[in-house]
Parts: structure tokens; sequence; C-alpha cells
């Protein structure tokens, strides 16, 4: 207790802004338990989608902000892939997002094979995270969001159902969106604390930004 009391102090003193963190202010996910997996998908259904857009990977990027008491860490996963499903009418109806784990980059050296360890992300044991949406709607909220989210999130091993505001705009060219939102770590069984004088918050913020042309 006393080390962390000095390292809040250390913090306060020394430089305010140090202190401050990405995550401060972000939105928090709504999260529940994933339901058990019913009938397939209706592929007539399916049929009817207008479109199906490709990720744009060399234009989007999926990554994360984890915060100590002391300081912020961000990363980004350099290997991603995904799909947008469009309606007739050029809406949003679906999002797909495969995130390779093992393409973490973070700084410093260290701290990218700690991550990758079984202590946070196990990478050899999970290797890919996915997102698959479930519904996407129309709600405008707080920093510029226009849409509401809900999806299962796979990440650890571990499937939740969650749900986050996002900004999406759509023209006949291109379909594009981003959201930054928080999650709790430990409800994907990621439980490393850190050291007894820094202690890792449970609290992530995910940043996503995500790019889909629409060829004519």
């Amino acid at each position: 207790m006393r080390k962390i009391l000095i390292a809040l102090a250390l913090c306060s003193t020394a430089s305010l802004a140090a202190c401050q963190s990405q995550l401060d202010d972000k939105p928090k996910a709504e999260v529940k338990d994933a339901k058990p997996k019913g009938d397939a998908p209706d592929e007539k259904a399916l049929a009817h989608a207008s479109k199906v857009v490709p990720l744009d990977k060399a234009s989007s990027s999926v990554g994360f902000v984890g915060a100590k008491v002391t300081a912020d860490h961000e990363g980004v996963f350099e290997q991603i892939d995904g799909k947008l499903t469009l309606s007739d009418a050029g809406a949003p109806t679906k999002l797909e997002i495969t995130v390779n784990v093992g393409s973490l980059k973070i700084e410093p050296a260290d701290l990218q094979g700690h991550l990758l360890s079984a202590d946070f992300f196990d990478a050899p044991k999970f290797p890919e995270s996915k997102f698959t949406s479930s519904e996407i709607r129309s709600k405008a909220g707080e920093g510029g969001a226009t849409h509401e989210i809900e999806g299962e999130l796979t990440l650890h091993g571990v499937t939740k159902v969650v749900t986050f505001p996002a900004k999406i705009e759509t023209s006949p060219t291109l379909a594009k969106g981003s959201t930054e939102f928080k999650i709790n770590r430990k409800e994907w069984n990621i439980v490393y604390p850190g050291m007894a004088e820094d202690l890792i918050k449970d609290d992530v913020l995910l940043k996503l930004s995500l790019s889909f042309p629409i060829a004519g």
C-alpha cells in the first residue's frame, strides 16, 4: 500500500498531465454473456444483402490502450481482416472483424512479449480475436456517435456480447466507421494484476478505425 501511495504522490506532484489517461471519460461497453448458438442463419435473408464489402486493411486499424496507475500503454494489431454487409439501401447491417493477436506491436519490446504471453493475451493458445455484430442500429450519442452496435466479441477464448456506440458514415463509394469504448479485461479472463506499486487497471480502451471501399 505504501508503494502505491508513493507512486500516486509522485504522479500528482511531478506532472498531473502525465497521470491522465486516454481511458478517462470514454464510454464503457455494455457486456452480457453470450447465448448458446441456435439455428443457422437464414440463407435467403443473407442472399438478399445488397453488398458484402471487404475491409481496406491499409487504411484501417484496431488497437487498444491499457493503463497502469502511472501511465498508459497503446498498442496496435498489424494483421486484421473483416467485411461489412450493406442493405439494398446502403445501410450497414453486419460487421465482422478478425484480429491476429500475435501481430501486436507495442513499445517497449519486453512489454510486447509479456502481453503476448499467458499472463495476458496468450497468443499461442488464442491466436485470433473476433467480433461479429448481431445488430447495427441508428442511435445518436456522445462524441459524434451515429449508431449503436451489438455483437459477440471473442477474446482470450471467451465470448461475450458487447454493445457500444460508433460513428458510421456511408456514401456510394465508401463506408467507414470509428469507435472507442472500454471493456473490463477480467470479463475475458485476463486477470494479471501488474506490479504491486503500479497496478494495472481493469478497464481497457479498444480503438477501431475501419474503412470499406465500395466498388461501383
